[in-house]
């Protein structure tokens, strides 16, 4: 994978750029001065990138997902991860049939659905999961491929299925592996 270099992603005119970011010369950037990102994360190929974004340090995103955060936005806290082909939508059409839908119609003929959406930390969304508008997605929650996140969720959770389902409780054995590597890595 090819990653742009740092003259080329101080030019991009990011809102916020850490150190050590990379970002895959295949994804498509829209909107960077909306788009803040801590040290340590990185984009991969053919990733969509748009809207209203802040990524926390540590933040991995694989290849082919959308990140569309619209108006309000999509926050992803630090240790937080998508697999391959995540979409997470900050806005939606009303599909009910109650107003016109999709970007070539007027605002006044449409009724959208803007509601700001989080992955909190050491989330990470399985390949092919869809988060739709409005969810927080809790503090250490696993969520399993394929998966139709359309609520929020509670703290260190599994989930799956359509529409997602708590199966179980996630371990939390990664926090003390957190704080090891915090250690070493300040020291």
């Amino acid at each position: 994978m090819a990653y742009l270099n740092n003259d080329q992603l101080n030019q991009m005119g990011f809102k916020r750029l850490g150190k050590n970011v990379k970002i895959s010369d295949k994804a498509s950037i829209y909107n960077s001065n909306e788009i803040e990102i801590g040290d340590n994360s990185r984009i991969d190929d053919f990733c969509v990138i748009s809207g209203k974004i802040s990524l926390g340090n540590y933040v991995h995103i694989a290849p082919h997902c959308l990140l569309a955060g619209g108006d309000l936005g999509v926050v992803m806290e630090d240790f937080s991860g998508l697999a391959y082909y995540v979409q997470v939508f900050s806005q939606s059409d009303d599909y009910s049939g109650s107003s016109l839908t999709n970007p070539t119609i007027p605002t006044k003929y449409k009724s959208e659905i803007k509601k700001q959406v989080y992955l909190r930390r050491h989330v990470i969304i399985g390949a092919g999961s869809i988060v739709f508008p409005g969810v927080d997605v809790a503090e250490g929650c696993s969520i399993g491929a394929m998966t139709l996140v359309s609520k929020s969720t509670e703290p260190w959770g599994i989930y799956i299925g359509n529409p997602a389902k708590r199966i179980k409780n996630r371990k939390k054995d990664l926090l003390v592996l957190e704080a090891e590597f915090l250690r070493e890595i300040n020291q």
